[in-house]
């Protein structure tokens, strides 16, 4: 998953934010607690910090309410309730908390669809084909501009800045699933199997492996003279 820091569409900047902070309010739950899997896990995450520096486990205590919410609701993100059950579990001020999960892209401070579609529009992405990945998420979806979700409630689409996996440009995440050397066409086929519940298999979608180059090998199996 993406981890750039700023103001998105998901965590209440850019465009909009005051009609997205007003519906992520309207969705916001009164009360928030770990469940069982949650909590057998956050023992392990604290001990991983010294016990004055509690407040580390900030991010992967906001990622495991993410998760959380995924499982339980089929939406993954982190309601301030939540924020708050953090914050008292780590003995820091509620701000601090809600400073760390609106300055990552990782974290959803409102409701989104059942899949997220993060479309990497940094300048590789954008050279081998990103507007028409998003073009396709787009005509496929029924969603208009970054940072709405589909009328069925199936996709929220986001830009991301880069994914780390440039040579297979361009790349779409999926939840956590990275789908990469998309074209229009290949994105349209993704969506449609995400939205008949299928899971095609992570990766190029044309075979590439790993990151080798496209088409034939490239480089010398054997040394001259040897």
């Amino acid at each position: 998953m993406s981890g750039g820091s700023g103001a998105s569409p998901e965590n209440g900047g850019g465009i909009g934010a005051t009609q997205a902070a007003d519906e992520a309010e309207r969705h916001q739950p009164a009360h928030f607690a770990f469940d069982e899997e949650s909590e057998r896990r956050i023992p392990g995450i604290l001990a991983r910090y010294p016990e004055t520096r509690k407040a580390s486990a900030v991010i992967p205590l906001l990622w495991l309410v993410q998760e959380q919410m995924r499982r339980q609701t089929g939406s993954a993100w982190v309601p301030k309730a939540a924020m708050d059950v953090v914050a008292a579990r780590l003995g820091m001020p509620p701000i601090r908390v809600y400073e760390v999960a609106t300055f990552y892209f990782m974290f959803n401070t409102r409701p989104i669809g059942r899949h997220h579609l993060q479309v990497c529009g940094t300048t590789p992405c954008m050279l081998r084909g990103a507007e028409e990945v998003a073009r396709a998420c787009r005509d496929a979806t029924g969603i208009k501009a970054y940072g709405e979700t589909s009328a069925d409630g199936m996709f929220t689409l986001s830009e991301v800045e880069c994914l780390g996996a440039c040579v297979n440009a361009p790349v779409l995440q999926v939840d956590l699933d990275y789908y990469e050397d998309l074209d229009y066409e290949s994105t349209v086929r993704l969506i449609e199997a995400l939205r008949r519940g299928e899971r095609p298999r992570p990766g190029s979608v044309i075979g590439r492996q790993a990151s080798a180059p496209e088409g034939e090998r490239t480089t010398l199996l054997d040394v001259p003279g040897e």
